[in-house]
């Protein structure tokens, strides 16, 4: 069976009504996914040990065992490290198990942590910030760089960006805003390029468990179809040609992330980030403006942490808070808090009898 069709087979997982298997299925599509930032593709090998550890019959640490026990063959390591699927085996795996983990701290230390878990044993410097400088040529910049931080300042960057970051508070601006706000810090992290090697892959990961951290699981389709996109997106958010007319551009990042976040039909094809794309031109229907009415709308209204309660309800009207706190990875206390405010708001009411009854959006056409 061909990579593509057997990749597409976990798709059927993503529908899963069993304890487990649909989580999993996400983190394997978005581990597996995420290798095309680099354009590596996974061995078919790796992909029957996630088919066996989505439908349960093997656990995630065993993956790793069978991968460790398949590469120590010396003719199958030496290929596969010649066409890169050593790497994007061994990376899709621990990406897969970082998703899976519920630990996250908000430090420059964690973005070490999550790139020297990623690249041990696959790059030397796995977890160490580099110690040159670096350009890189990028296609849809004619082969230009955009300019990353110095080698010099990379903690003391990553720092000052952390600490920015740590004194916004996202509960006083809309989702919509809060969207725009963390797009700018990502950007800018990335930018940095603390790692010679697998920047995107950790800053992707990063992001991910942040926005967990607000109760948001990302869909798994931004990165598991659209990871290419996502990587030419930051580089146009920090690429600037002022002689060509050029300046940097967040709107292509903020239009994968609320793809991402809230789920809204967004252009997300890479010739459209080109420098040399004609806006102008006649669009296919998927690329008009980001059009869902009620999620625009709701999120120009709502923090970001009530947009993911939000969120929880419309996919389940009879859904009880314990599950709400369980799914968005939220503590019960600040559940209850978040439905407090949105029924003061006139925006939720609970109805029915107590065992039967279910949530009600008074918000366009879910009231």
């Amino acid at each position: 069976m061909a990579y593509e069709d057997r990749y597409k087979e976990f798709e059927q997982y993503l529908a899963s009504v069993e304890p487990g298997v649909e989580e999993r299925a996400r983190n394997w599509s978005m581990a597996i996914g995420l290798q095309d930032v680099d354009r590596l593709k996974p061995s078919e090998f790796l992909l029957e040990q996630a088919k066996a550890n989505i439908e349960g019959r093997i656990s995630s640490e065993e993956v790793g065992k069978r991968l460790e026990e398949y590469y120590s063959q010396r003719s199958v390591r030496e290929k596969a490290e010649t066409d890169g699927t050593f790497e994007a085996d061994r990376v899709a795996d621990r990406i897969n198990l970082l998703l899976a983990e519920k630990a996250f701290t908000f430090s420059p230390m964690e973005l070490s942590r999550i790139h020297g878990f990623l690249f041990k044993d696959v790059l030397s410097h796995a977890g160490q910030f580099r110690t040159y400088n670096i350009t890189k040529n990028q296609w849809i910049l004619d082969g230009d760089t955009i300019s990353y931080g110095s080698a010099g300042s990379l903690s003391e960057l990553l720092n000052y960006d952390f600490g920015e970051e740590k004194k916004f508070d996202y509960s006083t601006v809309s989702s919509s805003e809060a969207i725009g706000h963390i797009v700018r810090f990502i950007s800018g992290i990335w930018q940095i390029h603390a790692f010679s090697e697998g920047n995107t892959r950790t800053t992707a990961v990063f992001l991910i468990k942040y926005l967990r951290s607000f109760g948001f699981e990302v869909n798994n389709e931004s990165f598991e179809k659209h990871s290419w996109f996502f990587r030419n997106a930051l580089v146009r958010s920090q690429y600037e040609n002022i002689p060509k007319g050029i300046h940097r551009t967040f709107e292509p990042l903020e239009r994968f992330m609320n793809f991402a976040v809230f789920g809204i039909p967004a252009d997300l094809r890479n010739r459209t980030l080109h420098i040399r794309w004609d806006g102008a031109k006649p669009q296919n229907e998927v690329s008009k403006p980001q059009n869902d009415v009620l999620k625009t709308s709701l999120s120009a209204l709502l923090s970001l942490k009530e947009m993911a309660v939000i969120r929880q309800i419309q996919d389940n009207p009879n859904i009880s808070i314990t599950v709400i706190a369980a799914n968005t990875r939220l503590s019960k206390s600040t559940i209850d808090r978040i439905i407090r405010a949105l029924k003061e708001k006139g925006l939720l009411t609970r109805v029915g009898a107590k065992n039967n009854a279910k949530w009600v959006i008074n918000y366009g056409s879910e009231s």
